[in-house]
């Protein structure tokens, strides 16, 4: 079933323009929604054909039958309750039998328009939040992997592994690492040289090799490299580290977990040196990077260059939504009800045009929590709305609609 289909079988009994149109917050750019409410047929309500909610492929026109929208509103759902007091030239259609609940919309304001208002809220400053976070700190393309967060320890100092890896040509293919014992996230570094020497040397280049605890590097000896290779090749002369972490065929790293290696004893005085990792670090990382580039992807490009062109560092449009329902969830608490056309619109366009400061929004919405919290803490409001309320009205609504 299609919203057409809903207008021509005479089933919708209210239609309305909704959001910033109706907020008085629209900008030239702006869509008009639409929400609605309707009736289904007798036989489909008793039977399997109940459908409580049609929209287009958009959202951007949403229809609820009468049952889902009383439960909605009877939760006090910000996006739906609105419908109950829409300025009457956002009204596009409105069936006489729509009058029964506007009649009682009083009824439907609760306390609980203090957690459904000042919550969702809530969540679009986390949403502003995040955006924040995003357009400040943006995540570069290249990825990093887990040997970006470890560090190599030298008394009081510390360097990234991989400067230490790349300052002494070792490849991290080749080493070994054992934990210390009693001692979290510190491990001991190991170095395969003849395995280095054998597959990254060759006649022309460095031998690489330990002495007296420290990495040298001298040209191989004529003939030298070749007698190193063959008695490789007869076995015995690698100790078969499996590397700091694994590494796929592409340069990826599929894993966040570091790789133990078996040290043998005698190997044991050869350590190279101390390093932490940061396993937490690296795992918060990969989520945040694919948090980022998913938003990246996903991102509204035309409202990104907007909050990016006023360079205040948030979504200005979920913020401008934020203090708009606390600004409402406030007259509620006042005993003002639910007004759709806001007062305050020069304001708040302010907002949407990143003329405010992010901080002070921040700051400002906390300051309205808690009066809101104050507000509803002393308000006459009942606590819910009252279900056996709705049920009759819900059934005398059917009843007149099916003329039963």
């Amino acid at each position: 079933m299609t919203i057409q289909d809903l207008k021509n079988k005479g089933m919708l009994i209210f239609e309305g323009i909704v959001g910033s149109q109706a907020y008085g917050t629209s900008t030239p750019t702006s869509d008009i929604d639409k929400k609605g409410v309707y009736i289904q047929p007798l036989e489909d309500i008793m039977g399997f054909g109940y459908i409580e909610q049609i929209s287009d492929e958009k959202n951007d026109q949403v229809y609820y039958e009468v049952r889902r929208f009383l439960e909605l509103i009877s939760t006090n759902n910000p996006n739906i309750i609105e419908l109950l007091n829409l300025p009457e030239e956002m009204i596009t259609y409105k069936h006489p039998i729509y009058d029964l609940i506007l009649e009682n919309k009083d009824k439907f304001i609760s306390k609980i328009c203090r957690h459904s208002f000042a919550g969702y809220a809530i969540a679009q400053i986390k949403k502003a939040r995040g955006l924040n976070k995003k357009i400040v700190n943006p995540i570069e393309k290249e990825r990093k992997n887990p040997l970006d967060f470890a560090y190599v320890h030298f008394g009081y100092n510390s360097i990234p592994l991989i400067k230490y890896l790349e300052d002494n040509s070792l490849n991290q293919k080749f080493c070994g690492i054992a934990n210390i014992p009693h001692a979290r996230d510190l491990y001991g570094l190991f170095y395969d040289f003849n395995a280095h020497n054998r597959f990254i040397g060759n006649a022309f280049s460095n031998m690489l090799f330990l002495q007296d605890g420290k990495i040298k590097k001298r040209p191989f000896k004529p003939g030298e490299w070749n007698e190193l290779k063959n008695k490789c090749l007869q076995g015995g002369q690698f100790l078969n580290y499996k590397g700091i972490v694994k590494e796929s065929e592409n340069g990826s790293f599929p894993s966040n977990e570091l790789r133990m290696s078996h040290i043998e004893k005698s190997e044991r005085n050869n350590m190279l040196c101390y390093f932490t990792y940061n396993k937490d670090g690296y795992t918060q990382y990969c989520k945040d990077y694919k948090e980022y580039w998913e938003w990246v992807e996903k991102r509204n490009q035309s409202r990104y260059n907007d909050n990016a062109k006023h360079g205040k560092g948030y979504d200005s449009k979920n913020m401008m939504h934020c203090h708009r329902l606390l600004d409402m969830a406030i007259e509620i608490g006042e005993g003002k009800g639910i007004i759709v056309r806001r007062p305050n619109i020069e304001y708040l366009l302010s907002i949407r045009n990143g003329e405010m400061d992010y901080d002070f929004l921040v700051s400002d919405a906390e300051r309205k929590i808690e009066l809101i919290d104050n507000l509803f803490d002393q308000s006459n409001l009942p606590e819910y709305v009252d279900k056996q309320f709705v049920n009759e009205l819900l059934i005398k609504i059917r009843k007149e609609f099916y003329k039963l």
